[in-house]
């Protein structure tokens, strides 16, 4: 399967896919150090959730940006520069001495890793023109991004068990080394030849928009919405965003051209990007917490038991290239999504049954990893292929953009549905007042379920109260999925009508 690419495209697929691993660890393998910071660094409960979320945030609010410009400036270009600051950031990230330099270069590394991430795909449609390699390049970095995030929960486990929570960043100054070095000898520079001047406009208020929604989602009930500083986000960020719709549709060059959603497929790539992470990924982060808490397994244990949701990604991708040839997008990304959907369904029944286990969970989990391989790499290659080959990097940058930012709203949205859940368990079984019930909740959802015991509540009663608020995160991931993979139904041609759509076939072989 590799035989037929080239020593160079090898050299620049294991560059791209280093890259992904990178960013998959960072935002799976956090939760895991997250107790020990807060007694070793030390770190109180915002700065946590900060040390958590600074990335992600950083990373939605440039993405697309960073994709623009890639494509003025070079991808190659700015594919290096977003590994070199990456390095830097996590080198600081491991010797920080405070949770305020912690949490100020995880936002640097999120701002390098969306330089990283609007790049790898751009560099592999350029790169890989041919089909069958095309194929096996967006397959293989499919796998191995999914692996990066799955993988996440275990490795950091491992490594704090084996060394200590500042080797969870300093590993990838040595990964983004070698990085460093394969791209700048297997990647091949390209950019966009009809690249007029820089849409600064777009690119600004797309960013602060962006900024203002996820910041208001993951930090804004510290202050609430009904503040002065939740009302002034809120109003800023909708008028950033009329101002970037009324830019995009000005400028000559969009750096988010609004025309692509008129493409068909384009636009059902995008309902099946958001709908894997309204569902899977930010699952993957909360799975842990249901593991070790309620079925009191290891660190190691658990890792394992997520690693079944991941696992069929490394047998499914090929198949769902070959089945986006014959049957074309409108077919594949509906029925990744709808397998999810019933995955997450076999886990909300294993779940509710009297006695877990990790068998019981088991064919849940394999169920919703077949839908994600059915989905990943048909997404992406959809959403470039739909548009012209020169502009990949935005078509990159829109797409990652809609799984970063439906990522991290839902990693914020499924917090809440779970702590909503536990605080209705705790108000239907114990007579505590508001305020008592809203600290509990939030300690017992973060899997704490000895700090229970300080209000007169058993463990075993937290943690069945804790299995019902998980309960209902699952049944929110089976809905969320079923929904987009209508609108991705509803949205994408089943057939592909056009010489484009048959040449973007070509290419997904």
């Amino acid at each position: 399967m590799f035989s037929t690419i080239s020593y160079k495209n090898k050299i620049a697929l294991v560059a791209v896919c280093l890259s992904a691993v990178m960013l998959g660890l960072e935002i799976t393998s956090i939760p895991s150090i997250l107790p020990t910071l807060k007694s070793l660094l030390p770190a109180d409960f915002q700065q946590l959730q900060w040390i958590m979320n600074a990335y992600t945030i950083a990373m939605c609010s440039v993405l697309v940006a960073t994709g623009a410009l890639a494509d003025r400036f070079g991808r190659k270009r700015i594919f290096i520069a977003g590994i070199t600051v990456f390095a830097i950031a996590s080198l600081i990230c491991g010797l920080a001495g405070s949770a305020t330099v912690l949490i100020a270069a995880r936002f640097l590394q999120g701002l390098s890793a969306a330089a990283m991430l609007s790049c790898q795909v751009a560099v592999l449609s350029h790169q890989f023109q041919n089909g069958n390699e095309r194929g096996v390049a967006f397959a293989t970095w499919g796998i191995v991004f999914g692996l990066g995030l799955g993988f996440g929960p275990i490795v950091g486990g491992i490594i704090l068990e084996l060394a200590s929570w500042q080797w969870v960043f300093l590993i990838h100054v040595v990964i983004a080394a070698l990085t460093l070095l394969l791209a700048k000898k297997g990647v091949t520079e390209s950019s966009n030849p009809n690249a007029g001047r820089m849409d600064f406009g777009g690119m600004i208020t797309l960013s602060l928009s962006v900024f203002g929604l996820v910041y208001l989602i993951t930090q804004g009930h510290e202050s609430g919405l009904s503040s002065d500083v939740g009302m002034f986000i809120l109003v800023g960020s909708i008028v950033s965003l009329l101002l970037f719709i009324v830019i995009e549709n000005k400028v000559k060059h969009p750096m988010f051209d609004f025309s692509a959603f008129k493409v068909r497929n384009f636009s059902g790539a995008l309902f099946g990007a958001s709908g894997m992470n309204f569902s899977f990924w930010p699952f993957v982060i909360y799975f842990p917490i249901y593991l070790q808490s309620v079925l009191g397994y290891s660190a190691i244990m658990s890792g394992l038991t997520v690693l079944a949701l991941t696992l069929p990604t490394i047998i499914v991708p090929p198949y769902a290239e070959r089945m986006l040839l014959k049957k074309g997008a409108g077919f594949v990304i509906p029925l990744g999504l709808f397998t999810i959907s019933a995955g997450f369904v076999a886990i909300w029944f294993a779940v509710t049954m009297p006695s877990t286990s990790w068998l019981t969970l088991l064919p849940g989990c394999l169920i919703a990893g077949v839908g994600l391989g059915l989905t990943n790499t048909p997404v992406t290659n959809t959403a470039t292929g739909s548009l012209p080959p020169e502009r990949a990097g935005m078509a990159s940058g829109m797409e990652f953009s809609a799984r970063m930012i439906s990522l991290a709203v839902n990693i914020a949205i499924m917090g809440l549905v779970l702590v909503q859940g536990v605080a209705v368990g705790l108000a239907d079984t114990l007579p505590l007042s508001g305020a008592q019930i809203e600290v509990l909740a939030g300690a017992i959802a973060a899997g704490n379920v000895t700090a229970a015991q300080s209000f007169g509540v058993s463990s075993d009663l937290a943690t069945n109260i804790l299995t019902t608020g998980f309960s209902w995160l699952v049944l929110y991931g089976a809905i969320s999925a079923l929904i987009l993979g209508l609108a991705a139904a509803v949205t994408c041609e089943r057939k592909h009508r056009t010489e484009i759509d048959k040449s973007i076939s070509v290419t997904a072989k």
